[in-house]
């Protein structure tokens, strides 16, 4: 990385920021520069107060403490519409698009000072001039909807662009990509920076930070621990052990892979959309034995949800069967699926993850407070329930005040382990983990995969959702890739290469399953 040293290009200073939140201090007194052309890789355990930092820079929190400069003057931010005025714009990792609204209208939407009438020739013309200019492909008339996730990702860099954006914020930006798609990002990015355009990203792909970064900083329970040059830094080992404060494993061990019994069967099963025009689950039929792990690969939105979803009893199935250790359980509601020892990690946290006007430790107990070992003919046992809670928090180490803490106020990544914690302490046979270290930080990924392991290794059958392909060829003992509501594959991880894996999510070539 060149050196940075004149007071001209820096167009980002955060000065000793702090931000409090009940019985939490997200970021104290923490500092961040960020040089013109650059890429900063912003790291941090679960917590650590990576995203509290960002949503001031945009304008969604207002710090309790220090200074925010943009282009060396002091700003005043009180929105997102103040830090775009100035250049500064976030991709956020749950995209901000209207669905049924075309890529011109959902760039354009909620601009100042546009014509009652906009001038919709104009605007999809310089649309289709910053596409082309940064390799974006996208054709302003497409319906959101209809694109692929990459595809989406791309309108939000867009509009952006359209806006003058100089300064981009990125969540997670492969966290839903293919690898194909993660190295178009990178290309774009590096032509942004030509321009001098400057970029902040959080993630927790460790890879990410070593190819596309400059600068790493690295936050610990709120406050800046470290600042280095990317190229300073020897092995990946290394930049994990930065973030936690130890050494990471980047292999794990596993027993030898003896499936058993068939606990989970889907035959040719078939979801149709609700005009009935057409499947978003297209004749799905696979085993899952005890002792195995399938993975499921492909680019969210392909049915991966509405499969584990009618696997739980959340989705209705329009035909074909759903056999639970023998028993046909096809349409049965959550209680009947749960209560025959499936346990569910669900992609949505916060929607049916969690209560979140609930306390923590409640909501480790919504599994359990209807068995003898938290209650007593439908009385619960309060101090039971709060011996149960601490022991799963200290088990998994969750970062919370309390166990009395309301869920809603815990990081992302807190609110996943809480669910972790509770669904695999609850386990009856069968895990279905849908996107299960989604926003972890990689110490507590990595202890996601170890409990994967477990329970396989323990005999019970897991099935396994995610867009990390690392991840599935390290713990998965099958994957079977999903695209467009179908399985192109279902391959031996042994035999599974990453290329033709990334293919078939896009739909490219398929094998007979």
């Amino acid at each position: 990385m060149d050196e940075k040293n004149t007071d001209e290009e820096i167009v980002v200073r955060m000065v000793e920021i702090s931000k409090h939140f009940p019985g939490v201090l997200a970021n104290d007194k923490v500092n961040l520069t960020l040089h013109r052309g650059e890429v900063l890789a912003l790291l941090g355990e679960n917590g650590a107060g990576k995203s509290t930092l960002m949503n001031m820079l945009v304008g969604l929190y207002r710090p309790d403490g220090g200074q925010i400069y943009i282009n060396g003057k002091l700003a005043e931010i009180h929105s997102p519409q103040d830090s775009m005025a100035l250049g500064v714009g976030m991709i956020h990792q749950e995209f901000m698009l209207v669905g049924n609204m075309t890529v011109a209208e959902n760039i354009i939407l909620g601009m100042k000072g546009l014509a009652v009438i906009p001038p919709m020739a104009e605007i999809k013309a310089k649309i289709t001039e910053l596409s082309k200019r940064y390799g974006l492909q996208v054709y302003p008339n497409k319906i959101i909807q209809e694109l692929s996730v990459g595809e989406q990702q791309r309108v939000e860099i867009l509009k952006l662009l359209y806006r003058g954006a100089q300064i981009l914020i990125l969540d997670e930006p492969t966290a839903v990509l293919t690898p194909g798609e993660a190295r178009d990002l990178n290309e774009i990015i590096k032509k942004m920076l030509s321009e001098g355009k400057s970029a902040i990203f959080i993630t927790h792909k460790m890879d990410e930070v070593m190819e596309f970064s400059h600068t790493v900083q690295v936050l610990r329970r709120g406050k800046s621990v470290s600042v280095c040059a990317t190229n300073t830094i020897e092995r990946v080992q290394d930049l994990a052990n930065m973030m936690v404060g130890r050494d990471i494993l980047f292999s794990l061990e596993r027993g030898q892979y003896k499936p058993g019994e068939v606990k989970l069967e889907a035959k040719n099963l078939v979801i149709k959309t609700i005009g009935g025009e057409r499947n978003v689950l297209d004749d799905i039929s696979f085993q899952l034995r005890g002792g195995e792990i399938l993975g499921i690969a492909g680019v969210a939105g392909n049915g991966q949800q509405q499969l584990t979803e009618a696997l739980t009893g959340l989705l209705h199935v329009s035909s074909g069967n759903i056999i639970i250790n023998g028993k046909d359980l096809t349409n049965k509601t959550p209680l009947q699926i749960i209560k025959s020892g499936v346990s569910h990690i669900p992609a949505d946290r916060g929607r049916m993850g969690v209560v979140g006007d609930m306390s923590v430790g409640d909501n480790l107990s919504m599994k359990k407070y209807r068995t003898e070992e938290l209650s007593n003919h439908s009385i619960i046992k309060r101090g039971l329930v709060r011996i149960f809670a601490e022991k799963l928090i200290s088990a998994f180490t969750i970062k919370t005040p309390s166990q009395d803490t309301s869920v809603k106020f815990l990081s992302g990544g807190n609110i996943q382990k809480t669910i972790l914690a509770r669904e695999i302490d609850s386990c009856g046979g069968i895990l279905i983990a849908v996107y299960p270290s989604r926003g972890l930080d990689v110490g507590a990924t990595e202890a996601v995969r170890q409990n994967l392991i477990k329970q396989r290794d323990m005999g019970n059958a897991v099935l396994l959702v995610s867009e990390e392909l690392e991840e599935l060829l390290m713990v998965a003992d099958r994957i079977a890739v999903m695209f467009e509501g179908k399985f192109m594959a279902i391959l031996d991880v042994k035999e599974a290469k990453t290329e033709e894996i990334g293919l078939l999510m896009a739909g490219v070539q398929r094998r007979d399953v």
